[in-house]
């Protein structure tokens, strides 16, 4: 984060701190910090300005590439698909004329080679999963979104403090590592082998404020309202935790079983549309028109 440091003779200028640039979901323009004439209070303010403009750019280029795999996605499915319902039809009016003769060995080599190409390009799709990894961008652009407001608040409301630039930054890094950017080497993994609850964001610092029996801080929090919120706490680690873990774990596996099925009936599709001359039963071109068309839909379910 070696992009995050500030030079200390550039912290006592207003001109020289950025302004942020118009990005998608994030309003131009810094907040207005309070004015103090601290030396280490203005450098705390100045680097949590360089901590957002980080931020926003982090928002931008996650935004960017969600973009761009999620266009990866549709092209892919829509690809496979075509492919997959082609060689489907192709068996299917291979069948309808005689086994011997160019045309009929046109076609069946024609759907033998779509089948093969739609499971080849299905196998990549189910390892990287350009739905997750898109589903995985917009989740790292809202959250980049949430820390960046987080410090505008920060800023505008409180008094900042070195504490506050370690955790921001701390934040900072624990989402780089949560939702890498780079696809191959860091990519996370699309079928872990155990589900659990998500334990990569830094400790955050408790600001307490103690309260008496019967007194309220100004925006009328007090001791029972604390309480109160503490239940509340307890009940979703214990009851909506569980649901949610035992509902993930059911996605897992329904993921798993489509990413097996879709490639499997694709070779299904490729075995009964290499049978076809070879026996005269009419059960390779079933085979080669069924399964053409199970996969299709499996994809897509899986896909979308």
């Amino acid at each position: 984060m070696a992009g995050l440091e500030v030079s200390s003779s550039m912290l006592f200028s207003k001109s020289n701190l950025p302004s942020l640039c118009c990005r998608r979901g994030i309003r131009t323009g810094y907040p207005i910090a309070r004015q103090t004439k601290n030396s280490s209070d203005r450098q705390v303010i100045a680097k949590l300005y360089a901590i957002m403009e980080a931020v926003a750019d982090r928002v931008e280029m996650h935004n960017n590439v969600g973009d761009q795999r999620d266009n990866w996605n549709r092209l892919l499915s829509t690809s496979i698909n075509t492919m997959t319902l082609a060689g489907a039809t192709m068996a299917g009016l291979a069948a309808t004329i005689a086994a011997e003769g160019a045309p009929f060995t046109a076609l069946k080599l024609s759907s033998i080679v779509l089948y093969v190409a739609a499971m080849g390009l299905l196998l990549v799709m189910n390892k990287i999963q350009p739905s997750q990894l898109a589903e995985e961008k917009r989740n790292a652009s809202r959250l980049f979104k949430q820390l960046y407001f987080q410090i505008q608040t920060m800023l505008s409301l409180g008094k900042p403090d070195i504490s506050d630039v370690n955790e921001a930054m701390g934040k900072v890094l624990a989402l780089d590592k949560a939702y890498p950017l780079p696809l191959m080497g860091s990519m996370l993994e699309k079928f872990p082998s155990e589900v659990e609850p998500a334990r990569w964001w830094p400790k955050q610092r408790q600001k307490q404020v103690f309260f008496g029996e019967n007194m309220e801080g100004n925006n009328g929090w007090n001791r029972k309202l604390e309480e109160e919120m503490k239940q509340i706490v307890k009940i979703l680690k214990k009851k909506d935790l569980a649901e949610y873990i035992d509902l993930c774990t059911k996605a897992l596996k329904l993921n798993k079983m489509l990413a097996t099925s879709g490639p499997l009936l694709t070779l299904l599709g490729v075995l009964g549309s290499s049978c076809m001359s070879t026996t005269h039963c009419s059960w390779p071109v079933m085979i080669g028109v069924i399964a053409g068309a199970m996969a299709s839909v499996v994809n897509t379910v899986e896909i979308y």
